[in-house]
Formats: C-alpha cells, sequence, structure tokens
C-alpha cells in the first residue's frame, strides 16, 4: 500500500463496504495510505439477513495487498451500533478522519402498492444511517479540527426514477443532511459532500419500469460502462487533504465522467402589485412559468449519451 498516498496516516469508515462501491471505495483509501474500517451486515438486498463474510473478504483482501483494516458487522440503521462502528475506528487505530456512507436497501415498488413500514426500512438505512453514523464521527472531528463526509446520493432523487418513492426520499434526504452538516462543521474544519454515482450494482438490479430483455441489455451495458471502481477515486479524493476547499457539493460520477450539479435556486419569478388571488394565479403562472418548469424526466432521458 502506498505511505505517500493521498490518505496516508488517515483512518476512515466505509459502511456497505462488502460489495459494490463501498467494497472498491475502502480497497482504494487503503491503497492510497489509509487504514480502513470495513462496515457491512451482509445482508440481502432488501436489508434482510446477516453475513459477516463481504466485509472479511475486503478485508483480507485489503491485508493481503499490504494495508491495514477490521471489519464490523453493524448496523446502521441504530444509533448504538452507528457508535461502534465510529469507536472501532478509534479504538483500533487511534483516530477517525472520514466517513464514506454507502450502505442502503432497497425495497421497490410503485408508490401506491408501497407499504409503510417498506418506506420507512429503506430511510432507515440510507438517510438515518447516514446521520447516525456521521453524527457518532463529528465530535471526533469537532475536536480534531478536521474531517471529512462523503455520502453516496442518487440520480433516483436528483432527478427521478419509477417505482422508488422511498429510495428517492432518502437520496434527496441526504442532499439536505449534508448541506447542513458543511454548514455546521464548516467552523471545525470539517467537510462534506454527496457522490450521485452511476455504476453496476446490486442496487439497479429490481428498479421497475423495464420488461426483462431490457433490464438485461440496461445492465450488460452499465457492466461493461459504469463500474464501481470508477467510482472509487472521486471518493477517495473528497476524503482527502487535497479537498480542503470543496464542502456542501453534490458531484457524480459515470463510466470515466465526473461532474457537478448544480443546486436548486429560484429560476423565474412573477409579482403582482395587488397580490395574488388563485385566480391570478391561474391566469398568469403557467403562461409565465411554462417553459422553465421541469419536465418528469427520469435519469436515463437527462443522459442521452453513453457513458464512455
Amino acid at each position: 500500500m502506498a505511505g505517500d498516498g493521498l490518505m496516508a496516516g488517515k483512518v476512515a469508515v466505509v459502511t456497505g463496504a462488502g460489495r459494490g462501491i463501498g467494497r472498491e471505495v475502502a480497497i482504494l483509501l487503503a491503497a492510497e495510505g489509509a487504514k480502513v474500517v470495513v462496515n457491512d451486515v451482509g445482508g440481502a438486498l432488501d436489508g434482510q439477513g446477516a453475513d459477516a463474510g463481504p466485509a472479511g473478504e475486503v478485508v483480507e483482501a485489503i491485508r493481503a495487498a499490504g494495508g491495514e483494516a477490521v471489519a464490523n458487522g453493524d448496523s446502521v440503521a441504530e444509533w448504538a451500533a452507528a457508535e461502534r462502528i465510529v469507536a472501532a475506528a478509534v479504538e483500533r487505530f487511534g483516530r477517525i478522519d472520514a466517513v464514506v456512507n454507502c450502505a442502503g436497501i432497497l425495497r421497490d415498488t410503485i408508490f401506491h402498492k408501497m407499504a409503510p413500514e417498506d418506506f420507512a426500512a429503506v430511510l432507515q438505512v440510507h438517510l438515518f444511517g447516514a446521520f447516525h453514523v456521521s453524527r457518532a464521527a463529528a465530535p471526533h472531528f469537532r475536536e480534531q479540527g478536521s474531517g471529512a463526509l462523503v455520502h453516496m446520493t442518487s440520480t433516483s432523487g436528483l432527478i427521478g426514477s419509477i417505482g422508488q418513492a422511498n429510495y428517492a426520499a432518502a437520496k434527496m434526504g441526504m442532499v439536505g443532511l449534508s448541506r447542513s452538516i458543511a454548514m455546521d462543521m464548516q467552523r471545525y474544519g470539517v467537510r462534506s459532500n454527496c457522490i450521485a454515482p452511476s455504476a453496476f450494482s446490486r442496487m439497479i438490479e429490481s428498479v421497475p419500469g423495464a420488461t426483462p430483455e431490457e433490464r438485461e441489455r440496461n445492465l450488460e451495458m452499465r457492466r461493461r460502462k459504469t463500474r464501481p471502481d470508477q467510482i472509487a477515486p472521486l471518493s477517495v479524493f473528497l476524503c482527502s487533504d487535497a479537498a480542503r476547499d470543496v464542502s456542501g457539493q453534490i458531484f457524480g460520477a459515470r463510466g470515466n465522467e465526473v461532474y457537478l450539479y448544480s443546486q436548486t435556486r429560484p429560476v423565474r419569478t412573477l409579482h403582482h402589485g395587488e397580490g395574488w388571488t388563485p385566480a391570478r394565479l391561474a391566469e398568469m403562472l403557467v403562461p409565465a412559468f411554462g417553459q422553465s418548469l421541469t419536465p418528469l424526466e427520469r435519469t436515463r432521458q437527462v443522459f442521452g449519451w453513453e457513458a464512455i
């Protein structure tokens, strides 16, 4: 492992690091010199079950390459468990410098059929999980005057997707959480950013709205052109001191592309000197704003070019 890499001397926690994007982030962090807590409960895509195998395999891969890592199987969905995840870093390696929140589950279904418990479960892992682990790390960051948080959001929330109201709500919530952390913790040298990754992983396999043939064609293209290891470099950079001036932002990574997302700001203004009534709005709002309304596009309609 690189003794002079971007993360030399740093300690990082990666949640959901047993597979997919989290796995690649953990391995690259270690390759850049970080000591890593590899957190993963090893559950199924819907969050059911537990298996210590995936996290242990990532730790073995890191150690085989000369790095330092420890596995942790606590659930980010529980506050006390999140405290144990952070404690594992501090107790084993003496400090914590970065958290990458990759842990997530999917329970996709069309909105009018979505069970309340499936909505709550997805938010509990993605949004509450990001809060729990980030909040557990915050006192350590504040005391040492530095720290970096990276949260995996999604185009499902930023742009839109069918059958993922729970996932989209959680991912948009993570954007607001990250922005607030960046503002609250700026005075302590703490940064917080989001990445919306486009990569082949288990997290895209259950998205509804396509025939089996369409889904397989899409998955095959993404296997070839959007790999989890292509997300890891941006994640590691944002954890490093090289990104010391970058906070409160939303980035995208897709194939060999890296991009910066805009954030919500007013785009048009309409004023009436006598104030507004429903009738006046009915008469004037759509003609004035119509060309600026955001269309109900899905992610694949916004990204009209192939990943390269």
